[in-house]
C-alpha cells in the first residue's frame, strides 16, 4: 500500500535541519517537502527556504486563500474573522493557514509526517486528528507520538506486546530483565512514560521494532509499510547538532538568529529573533518585538495597523505603547540582566539560549 512521506519546511532551524539530516542519512528514502506560505514571513525566512529548495531539489508551496483580493492569506482570514487577532487561546492563524492546507494537501492518502522536535526538548508536536496522518520525530530518542505509545503500552494490548518482545528480544544476559519490564503492568508508580523510557534505555532498536510490529496490527500509516528505516536509528540530536547541520550543509543558519549588539545606559546586550514564524507572531517575546521595531520598522508598523477595536498582539499592551522610548529602554535592560545572570551561571547568553523553545505554537512548525 502506498504511504507518502512528508516533511513541512517552516523556515526555522529545526525543520530545515531535519530535511538535511534525512536526505543525508537516507538518500534513497523519498520524502515530499512542502512549505505553508502565510505571506507574512521575514525575508530571511524566504531566503532559507529557497536555499533548502536548491539543496533538496523541490519544495511544494502551499498557500491558503488563493484567489482572494487581500494581499496575504493572513489578511484574508483576518477580514473573515472581523479583525479578531489570533492569540494563544485562539490560534486560528495556524489552523487556517497551515493545518488546513497541510491536511488538504495530504487528502485521504496514508502519510507519515516528519516533525523536527529535538532530543533536548520536552514537548510533543503536531498530531493530526485525521487517522491517515501519523507524526514521527526522528531527532528524539522516542520517535513515536504520544498516542502511539499510549496504545502500545495500554493494558488491553499487554499480552500482544509481551508476545512481540518474546519473539524479537535476542537471547542474552538482558533478556530476562527486559521481559520483566515488558510484563510489568502500568500503575501510578510505573506510568506510561516511565515504562517507555525503561524499555528505550535497554534497547532503542528493539523498542522501535516492537512498536513497528504492533503498528502492523493497526491502521496507522507506518504499519502499512514493509520496512521503515528509522527503526534502527539511535541518533539523538540537540540544538548544537542543528546549527552544525545547517552550517556544514552549506544551507546556513537563518539570518534572524544572528545576535546583534545594542547599548542602553552604557550597558551592552544582544538580541535577535529566537524562532521562525510570521513577523507578528504573538508568541514572540517583548525583546523580539523590539528587534522587529529596530531591524524591520516597516513590518512593525504593518503589525501595528492590525491592532484595531481593542485587539492587540500582546495582552494589555499595544505595539504603539511597546515602542515608546522608555518602554524600549526597560525591555532592553531586562534582557541585559538575564544575559548577565546566564553568564554568571555559565549558561548560554544568546537570546536563542535564554528564550529557548519554552513558549511557542508547536503546530506552527509544520
Amino acid at each position: 500500500m502506498k504511504v507518502r512521506h512528508i516533511l513541512g519546511i517552516s523556515g526555522g532551524k529545526d525543520s530545515a535541519a531535519l530535511a538535511i539530516y534525512l536526505k543525508q542519512k537516507y538518500p534513497y528514502h523519498k520524502i515530499e517537502y512542502y512549505n505553508s506560505d502565510t505571506g507574512c514571513e521575514l525575508a530571511e525566512t524566504e531566503i532559507l527556504i529557497n536555499r533548502l529548495e536548491a539543496y533538496l531539489g523541490n519544495v511544494v508551496r502551499l498557500r491558503a486563500a488563493e484567489g482572494s483580493p487581500e494581499p496575504t492569506p493572513f489578511e484574508h482570514f483576518l477580514k473573515t474573522m472581523g479583525g479578531f487577532l489570533p492569540s494563544p487561546q485562539a490560534r486560528w492563524c495556524t489552523k487556517k493557514m497551515k493545518l488546513d492546507m497541510f491536511e488538504q494537501y495530504v487528502g485521504d492518502d496514508y502519510a507519515v509526517s516528519y516533525v523536527g522536535i529535538r532530543g533536548d526538548e520536552d514537548r510533543d508536536g503536531y498530531i493530526s486528528s485525521k487517522p491517515n496522518i501519523q507524526a514521527v520525530f526522528p531527532f528524539r530518542k522516542n520517535i513515536w507520538s504520544i498516542d502511539v505509545i499510549n496504545k502500545f503500552l495500554n493494558k488491553d494490548n499487554h499480552e500482544q506486546i509481551v508476545d512481540i518482545y518474546e519473539r524479537l528480544c535476542p537471547d542474552g544476559i538482558l533478556k530476562e530483565e527486559i521481559m520483566e519490564t515488558v510484563k510489568r503492568p502500568i500503575t501510578k508508580q510505573f506510568y506510561y512514560s516511565k515504562k517507555m523510557n525503561s524499555l528505550l534505555d535497554y534497547d532503542i532498536k528493539l523498542f522501535n521494532h516492537a512498536v513497528f510490529e504492533f503498528l502492523k496490527t493497526t491502521d496507522y500509516p507506518v504499519g502499512k509499510l514493509d520496512t521503515f528505516p528509522l527503526l534502527d536509528n539511535t541518533d539523538i540530536l540537540v540544538k548544537e547538532d542543528i546549527f552544525r547541520l545547517l552550517r556544514e550543509s552549506g544551507v546556513g543558519v537563518p539570518a534572524y538568529y544572528e545576535e546583534l549588539p545594542f547599548e542602553v545606559d552604557g550597558k551592552t546586550g544582544t538580541y535577535c529573533r529566537s524562532r521562525s514564524g510570521c513577523y507578528f507572531c504573538f508568541f514572540q517575546q517583548k525583546i523580539e518585538w523590539i528587534w522587529l521595531l529596530e531591524q524591520h520598522p516597516d513590518l512593525y508598523a504593518k503589525a501595528m495597523t492590525f491592532e484595531k477595536d481593542g485587539y492587540t498582539w500582546n495582552q494589555g499592551e499595544s505595539l504603539s505603547e511597546l515602542a515608546r522610548p522608555d518602554r524600549v529602554r526597560q525591555i532592553k535592560l531586562d534582557i541585559i540582566k538575564r544575559q548577565e545572570q546566564a553568564q554568571k551561571q555559565q549558561q548560554g547568553t544568546t537570546l536563542v539560549d535564554i528564550l529557548g523553545d519554552d513558549i511557542m505554537c508547536t503546530n506552527c512548525f509544520i
